[in-house]
């Protein structure tokens, strides 16, 4: 076949529209999505039967970064604050001290059954130490597992902030490794500056993009979900450019859009889901193509030892020590340490020293690919029996609705109540989006001058209005009615 841009996007079409298929029937057999779509690159790669000779890391990485922000942005948007500000200290202590005893106990393991030197040694641990947010949010979501207490946003929370953890690691180590007259206090700054510039950004870009998404008055809703990907990459980009931590950046940027009053959220919410899920497709098509499993035969052995080590006990101690001082049942902390799902993230950082040209920089990428597809085969198939066995696991009758999953079906409500604007409240000149309107109701109508219009965020309340609003119960009904009745200079 010709190498044109037709026949690219004909055999890109249609391995994205196999693994579509594929991830539909995928868990009938209990074969988690993300290994699918990686079987497929594979198959369809130079060693495989499609023949599709692809070995360049750099592209690689670059659709990773860029696959990396779109999921991790989504992730952000669906995590609600409510939910998370219970277990924060638990999921931050998890996302860095949890990923730092990772890397540094299964980085020694590797330097005491290896010939690799103490660094690169650690550069490995730190590929693999963060749990991969697109195969804990995609195993989560997908098999729609209903756990106890606050379980489901530790993880959730964890996995969406713990590459920056990783990514800081991989690079003060491969720096380590190129430049070994420096001492490892060296990397310390570098540390604080990623973590404290990539904070304070990715807050302060939350802040504006809520600003520009709120005040500019584009003419199609189409083009707001656009504006959100434009503020995306300039989060990312700008934070990195100013040394600051582009992933974290990112995802407490999108945390903040998460929980905020936003002009057709609805739509850009549901464009990002669609979106995340594109990104994992291509992202593992990717990198299935750019692995050759032939060189990954050599290091089968050693990759499984290092594999089982990370599943069995580098993760759990980390775990169990970064929550001692937690009060948490056991088998909470044992759970915990099962979803230590490695996926496209540990791959893509094992394109960096592939860049670098370090010399073990081969076999460190087969080996955290294999660990990367035996933590998915072994971890993401278990989720559910090990649920079960700890007893975590809710009975899917009483499976909580969380407030982005009504906020995105339009769970019906059992009431319509009218609510007429007098000229002295509040509300009066005010758009919807900018009252802080309560999520458990919608503004489904409103009645001006005998005219009915069908209100949106930009929609601004005026006197004399009525508005029709649909909710289930009287203290939704009163929280309105806060929002919209009260008074202005009122002696």
């Amino acid at each position: 076949m010709n190498i044109t841009i037709e026949n690219i996007l004909l055999v890109g079409s249609l391995l994205l529209f196999i693994s579509v298929i594929a991830g539909k029937t995928s868990y009938k057999f209990g074969v988690p999505t993300l290994i699918l779509f990686l079987a497929i690159g594979m198959l369809a790669g130079s060693d495989g039967i499609g023949g599709i000779h692809f070995d360049d890391p750099k592209i690689a990485q670059l659709i990773g970064i860029i696959s990396l922000n779109f999921i991790l942005f989504s992730g952000g948007l669906d995590t609600n604050w409510n939910s998370i500000k219970p277990v924060l200290k638990e999921g931050l202590v998890l996302s860095t001290l949890g990923v730092l005893l990772t890397a540094l106990s299964l980085g020694t393991f590797v330097y005491y059954i290896t010939d690799f030197t103490i660094y690169e040694s650690m550069l490995l641990g730190s590929i693999v130490s963060s749990t991969d947010a697109a195969a804990v949010f995609s195993i989560l979501r997908s098999k729609s597992l209903a756990l106890k207490t606050n379980l489901r946003p530790t993880l959730e929370l964890e996995s969406g902030s713990n590459d920056p953890m990783a990514y800081v690691l991989t690079i003060a180590f491969l720096t380590l490794v190129i430049n070994q007259d420096k001492s490892i206090y060296s990397i310390i700054p570098l540390f604080f500056q990623q973590m404290i510039l990539g904070g304070i950004a990715g807050f302060g870009f939350g802040v504006l993009s809520k600003f520009i998404i709120n005040k500019i008055k584009l003419d199609f809703e189409g083009l707001y979900p656009v504006l959100s990907i434009a503020l995306m990459f300039i989060t990312f980009s700008a934070t990195d450019f100013i040394g600051g931590n582009g992933f974290l950046a990112i995802y407490i940027c999108a945390v903040y859009l998460g929980n905020q009053d936003l002009i057709h959220k609805k739509t850009i919410l549901k464009m990002f889901d669609g979106l995340a899920w594109l990104m994992q497709i291509v992202l593992f098509l990717t990198l299935g193509l750019l692995v050759f499993p032939s060189q990954i035969v050599p290091y089968i052995g050693v990759g499984l030892l290092i594999s089982l080590f990370l599943i069995l006990v580098a993760r759990p101690v980390s775990v169990l020590l970064s929550l001692l001082f937690f009060k948490m049942k056991l088998r909470r902390r044992l759970y915990i340490s099962w979803v230590g799902l490695r996926g496209a993230v540990p791959i893509v950082f094992a394109t960096y020293p592939l860049l670098a040209g370090i010399d073990k920089a081969n076999m460190i990428f087969n080996i955290v690919f294999f660990i990367s597809v035996t933590s998915i085969l072994i971890q993401g198939t278990t989720l559910s029996i090990f649920a079960k066995l700890l007893k975590v696991a809710l009975p899917e009758k009483v499976k909580k609705v969380t407030e982005i999953d009504k906020f995105l079906l339009d769970m019906p409500k059992s009431s319509l109540q009218e609510f007429d604007i007098l000229p002295n409240f509040f509300s009066v000149n005010k758009r919807i989006v900018d009252l802080n309107f309560p999520k458990s109701a919608f503004i489904v109508m409103i009645k001006r001058n005998n005219e009915y219009i069908r209100p949106g965020g930009t929609t601004e309340i005026k006197v004399n209005d009525t508005l029709m609003v649909l909710a289930d119960s009287s203290e939704d009904y009163a929280k309105v009615n806060e929002c919209l009745y009260k008074p202005i200079n009122v002696v």
